[in-house]
């Protein structure tokens, strides 16, 4: 083969030259999944891409019940999730006045669709299939399940899981409470669902239910201030190596997401969770495991 003309040769190359540069100036895809260059500067405190600018948008739902809110007032303060939502909040740069709570039924805060809210704090666990929909913040949270009976039913006499299968049990819809009942005691009847753990706890001073099932702290803070002669039966083990966490809800593919886990990390890491845990949860200490 001859070897192509000079002129050829010398159109070639410019043709080449003239794409890489074409290239290097376009703006190019970034890989998915991958910050852009200006992720170094997403989480610059108080400088978020938060809903409001210069605002922190955060959602729970109502009532907000005790421990974890207090009074039904979660810009109180007062109350684990509270004390947890504002600490948050300060490590990504806003205070207490740059706050804003918004109410989102509990089941909304995980379901599929663009959120209004900045992150959701509403005893949330985290698990594979919600993170299909929405997206999660590091835990901030270790929770276990109870029940919860009346003193002297069938119930409360109850010394492991087995024992519980032959009573009426309820819970709140999409909660891991009522999945605990499906998938770990397996009933021989169908768990009574309600829309709220009021519904539920009215159910079982009525009769409705023989029992519930709710988180630890709440089961504590039921048998000790809210329902005279309600017990709390046992709590289950943790299913599988990982334990079941509480953790904030972001819109899917949210930029935040990042910042408020790591806030949560350092929050953790320092010492911040547990003196607020002692504080708000410390009531909530142990009782017998149902295996």
């Amino acid at each position: 083969m001859q070897p192509a003309p000079r002129a050829l040769r010398r159109a070639a190359v410019a043709v080449v030259l003239l794409t890489a540069a074409a290239v290097g100036c376009a703006p190019q895809p970034e890989e998915a999944g991958k910050p852009s260059s200006s992720a170094g500067n997403a989480c610059e405190k108080g400088k978020l891409a938060t809903r409001t600018t210069g605002k922190l948008t955060i959602a729970t739902d109502e009532p907000a019940y005790e421990p974890w809110f207090k009074d039904d007032k979660p810009a109180n303060g007062k109350g684990y999730e509270s004390a947890v939502a504002y600490a948050v909040a300060e490590r990504l740069g806003y205070g207490k006045d740059k706050v804003a709570w918004q109410t989102v039924p509990f089941n909304k805060a995980f379901a599929p669709g663009e959120k209004t809210f900045d992150f959701d704090i509403n005893q949330v666990s985290v698990s594979q299939e919600r993170k299909k929909a929405v997206d999660f913040s590091s835990g901030y949270y270790d929770v276990r399940q109870a029940v919860v009976a009346l003193k002297g039913s069938k119930a409360a006499q109850a010394k492991s899981i087995a024992d519980l299968r032959g009573v009426k049990l309820g819970a709140q819809v999409g909660t891991t409470s009522l999945d605990y009942i499906d998938d770990v005691v397996k009933p021989e009847q169908a768990a009574a669902v309600y829309g709220k753990n009021d519904q539920a706890k009215s159910a079982l001073k009525n009769g409705q239910v023989d029992a519930i099932v709710v988180d630890l702290p709440t089961a504590f803070y039921i048998t000790g201030a809210e329902i005279t002669g309600a017990t709390i039966v046992g709590q289950f083990e943790h299913q599988g190596g990982t334990p079941e966490q509480f953790g904030l809800v972001l819109d899917k593919g949210s930029a935040l997401t990042s910042c408020v886990s790591r806030a949560v990390d350092g929050l953790r890491e320092d010492g911040t969770l547990a003196k607020i845990e002692q504080r708000w949860l410390s009531d909530a200490v142990d009782a017998p495991v149902l295996k």
